[in-house]
């Protein structure tokens, strides 16, 4: 019994004639994501991409919940493959659905003949394997509407495939169509999302951490680490750029209004951000800010951090709350890792009172007290430790 991976595209369909760009990209995000489980044979065919095991060796399980995250996919399913004979057609769905078979109570055949030389036609399919199946199961039930149920049949031009139950894909758009961005990356909880949701846009991420030895530890950096390692998941490998705050935390400390400190500190962070960017290619940062959260993200205080940067700022959390962003968190398993007790430099020197109305003048009017910028912001991004992270985790970090 042959067994196969059909998946099933979404938005992608809609690309006319850039369609095929998009599968090739879909294609090609597949196979590196499940190249640890085994040998696959990938390629499209009527509007479907098969996922064809080339041995028995393949884990088909470990397969199938790992493309489940592998974003441009809609929807997928495991399916039997034999030749387009109407008796094999039938004795192999009781075969190979048997068990699902006997567990439900409701039932529905779903035909679909992309090869119209087939002699039966769909409808002929289902009332004939309806039958069939009604005779060997003879609890169950035909429900058109809601089954419990839906076997389907399609006749491709490779032979007839059979499947019973379809799982949800990740959806959205195959990670690199849209270009690169930057990810702001944090130790909380929303960061991790915004990375997420702009990845299942078609976006390509390169983290970005930012570290203050000795206020934060090396625990907190192992903390984003693990986090853009289960990201990995979804968004592929992920070069991740580690860079030094501490001087520039402390020149801000010593020269700027207390008030202004974190609005002051999240220019630097965009600076800074904007350089590593344009030289990975990218087009966009993204933050994981959400409107009115704290302090420095009001209106007043992310206008004054845009104009930091000539670069779009992506924000994809803005409008959500946060009990919205937690269970996004749950789903990408980030939240456990997000509130360990670990705190990174957004943390460090934070003021009791931030001004939450501040004006670009009056904080530029601060920043020009700050001696040296050019050099510290260079001197950061030079000294930029860079990390890649892979599903296996990232080298010299997680094992």
């Amino acid at each position: 019994m042959k067994e196969i991976i059909l998946l099933k595209d979404g938005e992608i369909a809609l690309k006319g004639l850039n369609r095929s760009s998009f599968e090739d990209k879909l294609i090609k995000n597949a196979k590196r994501r499940i190249a640890p489980t085994g040998s696959y044979r990938c390629y499209k065919a009527q509007s479907t991409i098969y996922i064809e095991p080339r041995d028995e060796e393949a884990d088909i399980d470990e397969a199938v919940a790992r493309l489940q995250k592998v974003f441009g996919i809609a929807a997928l399913c495991r399916a039997c493959v034999v030749e387009k004979d109407f008796d094999l057609i039938c004795s192999t769905a009781l075969s190979y659905l048997d068990e699902q078979l006997r567990e439900a109570a409701t039932f529905k055949v779903k035909a679909k003949r992309s090869d119209k030389s087939f002699p039966y036609d769909s409808p002929k399919i289902c009332s004939e394997l309806g039958g069939v199946i009604l005779d060997h199961y003879p609890h169950l039930k035909v429900d058109v509407n809601d089954p419990e149920l839906i076997v389907t049949v399609e006749i491709r031009e490779f032979g007839a495939y059979i499947h019973a139950k379809q799982l949800p894909g990740a959806g959205g758009m195959p990670v690199g169509t849209s270009g690169k961005a930057a990810l702001l990356i944090s130790g909380g909880i929303d960061s991790p999302v915004a990375g997420y949701m702009m990845a299942k846009r078609g976006l390509e991420l390169i983290p970005i951490h930012f570290v203050s030895p000795p206020y934060t530890s090396d625990r907190a950096k192992l903390k984003v680490i693990t986090l853009v390692h289960k990201m990995t998941a979804y968004c592929g490998r992920l070069p991740m750029y580690v860079v030094n705050l501490t001087r520039i935390q402390e020149a801000i400390k010593d020269c700027c209004p207390e008030d202004l400190f974190t609005v002051i500190m999240r220019r630097f962070m965009m600076m800074i951000s904007e350089r590593l960017a344009l030289k990975e290619q990218c087009s966009a940062l993204i933050t994981g800010e959400s409107l009115a959260q704290v302090a420095s993200q009001t209106v007043h205080a992310i206008g004054c951090t845009d104009a930091a940067s000539s670069l779009p700022v992506l924000r994809p959390l803005i409008g959500m709350d946060k009990e919205e962003i937690i269970t996004i968190s749950r789903k990408i398993d980030t939240f456990e890792t997000s509130i360990e007790p670990y705190e990174d430099c957004c943390t460090v020197f934070t003021p009791k009172h931030p001004k939450t109305k501040p004006t670009l003048a009056m904080v530029t009017e601060a920043e020009a007290k700050i001696p040296g910028m050019e050099e510290m912001i260079a001197e950061a991004v030079e000294s930029v430790e860079v990390i890649l992270v892979t599903d296996k985790g990232a080298k010299g970090y997680i094992e």
